[in-house]
């Protein structure tokens, strides 16, 4: 049984900086990536950034720039560096994992063998 844990969220000003983090128990055997999505208040859950088994990171083109993924595999650990924090960043980030056999850096929504119960993120003006 593989479980997902976030921490790292809260509030902050607009250009601040938070750090997510995400923590896995169970086995990494057979997963292809794990990374971070977000949904805003009455808006779809979007991908953020990802990273595959072997270390391939990826970012959303829009948050390049100001968002990085790494990763600690001793610790089975993912995280999402976030920095020039915007209002639109306000979100509830989740962090999921795929395992289902298939290359990815950042899992496909509809492929996400696991979530974690989510942080909230406030960025306010």
């Amino acid at each position: 049984q593989v479980q997902l844990f976030e921490s790292g969220g809260g509030s902050v000003q607009t250009g601040g900086s938070l750090r997510l983090t995400c923590v896995a128990s169970g086995t990494t055997d057979g997963r292809n990536c794990i990374g971070w999505f977000r949904q805003a208040p009455g808006k779809e859950r979007e991908g953020v950034a990802g990273i595959s088994t072997f270390g391939t990171t990826t970012v959303v083109d829009r948050l390049k720039g100001r968002f990085t993924v790494s990763q600690d595999t001793a610790k089975n650990t993912v995280y999402l560096q976030m920095n020039s924090l915007k209002p639109e960043d306000t979100a509830m980030y989740y962090c999921a994992a795929q395992y289902d056999g298939r290359w990815c850096a950042l899992p496909r929504q509809n492929l996400v063998s696991y979530w974690g119960q989510g942080t909230q993120v406030t960025v306010s003006s």
